[in-house]
């Protein structure tokens, strides 16, 4: 096993040099690198970091969204022997200069104006940032800020008169030296720098190439925020396994770009499956007639077939032919929209609902669902595609350990676990037991087999006034399920008398939606209060509460006007609810459910 990142990314490029390491988007074409070429301009640019003086384990910040550079700036700084701290492009100026500052980054690799403007705004308060590397060329000014191509130049000199620095340094990076620090967005306070070693990410990356989950000929669309980790953690499985990525980190571009690209599997978080599978909903739901029909009835099949062959059954002749019959005319082209080569999807970073993956499975797409946090690099369980059990998060990676702690928490322990908060030693003793598990907040039962179930999130969890315990996500969960429109579904009621809802719809799907009533132009926050629009979420809602415990039924909702963003900072850039924040937002509409 590698003793660190650097040597990974150094094997790699030896091992596959001529075969394709990643593509990425150049106007309306791919450009693709080989591992030589990549290895060729990371050294440069780890020289021009070491030539800036960038030492062991100093910070290095990343301001961008998902691109190519962004990859060869983090393998820069760890083959440099530095370390990366991540930024999200979303975070405001002020937290990026806290986040800078508090991890005491020397230099800093910004994508654009935008970003460079936080810098600016902020110098003061940035110290300890002796330079800037842009990856716009246009944006140097021969001063504080360099660009990409000046960086690699000044590599170039000091490969000249040091042509072996770079693999001298990486061969001496210890396995417990700091490879990256993750600051938590967190919903409320400042966040908080999670402290991953170079043993994490190598550990993470030979335990799943050791699985034989991917290989060389695998590849892999990548869209997820580099700045999070659970795309970390996919490039550090992809310098363990060898496949080839391709690259573009535009959201709205996710279902386009699968189409060209067909990959072979892709990780991403829950809402991107919910969105994909409500558009094929509405879109067959508008067709109606005959293909409305066909396709109800080919996963009503497909779900049958499923059900014997999960449970180790024998499917009888006449509803394989049927299944066959279906596969052609319905679920080979729900899998052509996804590029038609896909093995399986990782869903992670929130809950997958059970019934939206189990009707994906129907149609012949597998998404193995994980589970993990920062704190651990992002991977703690994940099902296998020989051994997988949908609504669970699948069994511990080997080398690891879960346990149920005290309340139903779920405990971790192994290689993969953080060396603490950054500067926080209160907040590491907290997050980490007396003999050495990571608490996660989140609450779940281990099955028979080993594979873990959670059932939610410990802070999450509420009781109404009269003493009952609601588990929201799990309610939130089934509605997305049920509704093809809804984008967030949110549930209160602490120490109330009964549980409401605040909801959001899927721009997309109901501008749809309003083409098929009559209702064309009219634009979002006029739909979320057309009579029309309110009684077809409220039958949605009637359809949930029949699945409810009397005491978790959704008694008041509403519609709010306008969907929940990650600019709104409303959601995470991983695309999960900042739910403190939407209830202090709403707080005095929820106190009116109650008045």
């Amino acid at each position: 096993m590698p003793t660190n990142c650097a040597v990974q990314f150094l094997d790699r490029v030896e091992q596959s040099a001529d075969r394709e390491a990643f593509r990425f988007p150049k106007g309306e074409a791919w450009e693709s690198v080989t591992w030589r070429q990549a290895g060729d301009r990371v050294r440069r640019l780890a020289a021009g970091l070491i030539a800036l003086g960038i030492e062991s384990e100093q910070r290095v910040g990343i301001a961008s969204s998902t691109r190519y550079e962004w990859i060869l700036a983090d393998l820069a700084v760890m083959c440099a022997g530095g370390a990366t701290t991540t930024v999200y492009p979303s975070t405001g100026g002020q937290d990026t200069a806290y986040i800078l500052s508090d991890s005491e980054s020397r230099i800093v690799f910004a994508e654009d104006e935008s970003q460079l403007a936080k810098l600016r705004d902020h110098r003061a308060e940035l110290p300890a940032v002796t330079k800037v590397v842009c990856f716009d060329d246009a944006h140097a000014d021969g001063d504080w800020i360099l660009s990409l191509d000046q960086l690699a130049e000044l590599g170039d000199t000091h490969l000249a008169e040091h042509p072996d620095a770079v693999d001298e340094i990486a061969r001496a990076i210890a396995p417990d030296q700091l490879a990256t620090l993750i600051y938590t967005s967190g919903t409320t306070g400042k966040p908080k720098g999670v402290r991953l070693l170079h043993r994490t990410w190598v550990f993470e990356g030979e335990t799943i190439k050791a699985q034989n989950l991917l290989g060389e000929d695998d590849l892999q669309f990548l869209w997820l925020p580099m700045a999070h980790s659970f795309g970390k953690v996919l490039l550090s499985t992809q310098l363990a396994c060898g496949f080839a990525t391709a690259i573009d980190g535009r959201v709205d571009r996710i279902v386009d770009n699968l189409a060209v690209v067909k990959p072979t599997f892709m990780g991403a978080a829950p809402r991107i499956f919910e969105k994909a599978y409500a558009r094929i909903v509405t879109m067959q739901a508008a067709e109606g007639g005959a293909k409305e029909k066909i396709f109800l009835k080919a996963f009503e099949v497909g779900r049958k077939v499923d059900e014997l062959r999960l449970a180790g059954k024998a499917v009888p002749l006449p509803l394989k032919v049927q299944h066959a019959l279906f596969d052609r005319l319905v679920f080979s082209k729900v899998r052509e929209r996804f590029g038609g080569r896909v093995r399986f999807f990782i869903s992670g970073s929130a809950a997958l609902n059970a019934d939206i993956a189990a009707w994906f499975h129907a149609a012949g797409i597998l998404i193995l669902e994980g589970y993990g946090m920062t704190e651990n690099a992002a991977g703690a369980t994940v099902n296998h595609p020989d051994a997988y059990k949908l609504g669970t998060v699948g069994q511990p990676l080997p080398g690891s350990e879960v346990r149920i702690g005290e309340g139903g928490e779920v405990q971790l322990k192994g290689p993969h676990i953080m060396a603490g908060y950054h500067n926080l030693p209160d907040a590491t003793r907290d997050a980490i037991t007396e003999d050495g598990w990571l608490r996660t907040g989140d609450k779940g039962e281990l099955d028979p087999d080993g594979f873990l179930k959670i059932t939610g999130r410990i802070k999450e969890l509420f009781k109404t006034s009269g003493g009952k315990y609601i588990a929201p996500p799990a309610i939130e969960a089934k509605f997305k399920a049920i509704c093809p429109y809804v984008s967030q579904f949110m549930v209160f009621g602490a120490e109330r008398n009964f549980v409401s809802a605040l909801i959001t719809l899927d721009p997309d799907a109901i501008a749809g939606w309003a083409a098929e009533n009559g209702k064309e132009g009219k634009d979002y926050a006029a739909l979320v209060n057309d009579e029309d629009v309110l009684a077809m979420v409220g039958e949605y809602v009637d359809e949930l509460n029949a699945q409810l415990n009397r005491w978790e039924t959704i008694k008041k909702w509403k519609l709010l006007d306008h969907d929940l963003t990650i600019e709104s900072g409303e959601l995470t850039p991983s695309l999960k609810v900042k739910r403190n924040v939407v209830e202090a937002n709403n707080k005095q509409l929820i106190d009116s459910f109650y008045g």
